[in-house]
């Protein structure tokens, strides 16, 4: 029964889009976890619980497992969860990414440099100031987490406003697809109707114009950034950008295989060696608590 249902579940995945590498990494991971409970001698009849599951992870970390790989298996588990429950197979939920992300981390991952939460709220001030294309370009890097290489590259017809979705090509040629909040779409809006349309590149298929081109150069972008880093205090350059919506989607208890789709990840791999973390700053505060 156990198999069937896992082959019901990668039969899911498939049908859902997930990428190759993905479908294989989230069923390699809830096999190890049944292989676990097999050799513990439990019931299959029931596939989880929260007492397997965090015995499993004593077990993982008491086997000396990486954090990031711990990591890994607690976001498949958690979508095998979610995908039982909601074909009736279990009868709860029993894995929050958000609580137990929180319990296993430490500093032995890749750490990323982020704006915190301060500094976010001393940008979108600072971007009230700026031009409208300006202010369109700090709102689409910071809440949709797009690399400048993609920003640049974005034309007319890749913004949905009825749907509220934004078309990103990104490395490799890879088409996904991102939902526009709606302080987004208001800022490109007045933008379109006002700044752009009286530039004289306006007839051009790109959202941003330079006032030199019909297109603008992602090093514009970059300068832009430091200069507003420069007078505000701090860094700021177009990855961290990307870097802060990442982990504050993962913070706010997003899914990592939601978070690798709308980054534009090769698979969660990567999701999880750069996000799931702390950072220096939220480890230093927690050792002041002592």
């Amino acid at each position: 029964m156990q198999s069937q249902i896992i082959k019901r579940f990668q039969t899911w995945l498939e049908e859902d889009g997930r990428a190759t590498s993905t479908v294989s990494s989230y069923v390699n991971d809830v096999k190890k976890f049944c292989e676990y409970l097999i050799e513990k001698e439990v019931d299959l009849e029931v596939p989880i619980s929260r007492f397997y599951f965090t015995s499993y992870m004593k077990h993982l970390e008491s086997e000396g497992v990486k954090i990031s790989t711990c990591n890994k298996k607690i976001n498949s588990l958690k979508v095998y969860n979610d995908w039982l429950f909601k074909n009736r197979i279990v009868d709860n939920i029993f894995i929050s990414i958000k609580k137990y992300k929180v319990k296993i981390a430490n500093g032995s991952e890749a750490e990323v440099s982020i704006l915190n939460d301060q500094q976010v709220e001393q940008f979108l001030f600072y971007l009230e100031k700026e031009t409208q294309r300006n202010k369109l370009i700090g709102y689409l890097l910071l809440y949709t987490g797009i690399r400048v290489s993609e920003l640049v590259f974005i034309k007319l017809t890749d913004v949905d406003q009825l749907t509220s979705h934004l078309t990103v090509r990104g490395k490799g040629g890879k088409i996904r697809e991102i939902p526009l909040r709606k302080d987004v779409l208001v800022v490109m809006k007045q933008y379109l109707k006002f700044e752009r349309s009286q530039s004289k590149f306006a007839e051009s298929s790109y959202l941003l114009l330079s006032q030199r081109a019909e297109k603008m150069h992602r090093d514009a972008v970059r300068r832009w950034l430091e200069e507003t880093g420069s007078h505000l205090g701090f860094h700021i350059h177009p990855h961290m950008l990307r870097h802060t919506f990442c982990t504050r989607l993962i913070r706010n208890g997003a899914e990592i295989s939601t978070v690798s789709k709308l980054a534009g990840h090769a698979g969660i791999n990567m999701t999880v060696k750069y996000y799931i973390n702390t950072s220096k700053e939220e480890k230093q505060n927690a050792v002041e608590l002592l």
